[in-house]
């Protein structure tokens, strides 16, 4: 049950981040109001892909490289998807930074992963 449990949780951040990545610009949700810093941006969106990138952990446990991969290859094609949207532009540097969020919060899973004891096979 436990894993239908992060399999929602996985699927619901990943709807939102589309969501938030395709939006106009007008319907995309902000924590701060429009005129939010870019510092806040940033945080955002390390942090939205960290909660991805530690969910999907949790998902394939001990398979690190396939979980980074998925994350940073939603983040490039959302990117991607942003150059045919026409109020978005798609940057290079919210590539880096969600793929960083990412791989951070796939880090920190199997990290915790690493010290939960194992149940018997």
């Amino acid at each position: 049950m436990r894993r239908n449990h992060l399999i929602a949780a996985a699927g619901i951040c990943l709807a939102l981040i589309i969501y938030a990545t395709l939006a106009k610009l007008a319907g995309r949700p902000v924590l701060m109001g429009h005129a939010e810093a870019y510092w806040v941006v940033v945080i955002e969106r390390f942090s939205a892909y960290g909660l991805l990138g530690f969910l999907l952990s949790f998902l394939l446990p001990g398979r690190f490289k396939l979980a980074c991969m998925f994350v940073v290859a939603v983040a490039i094609g959302l990117e991607v998807l942003q150059a045919v949207t026409p109020d978005r532009d798609p940057r290079l540097t919210d590539v880096l930074q969600k793929a960083a969020g990412g791989t951070v919060g796939v880090l920190l899973a199997q990290t915790i992963l690493a010290f939960l004891p194992r149940p018997p096979s």
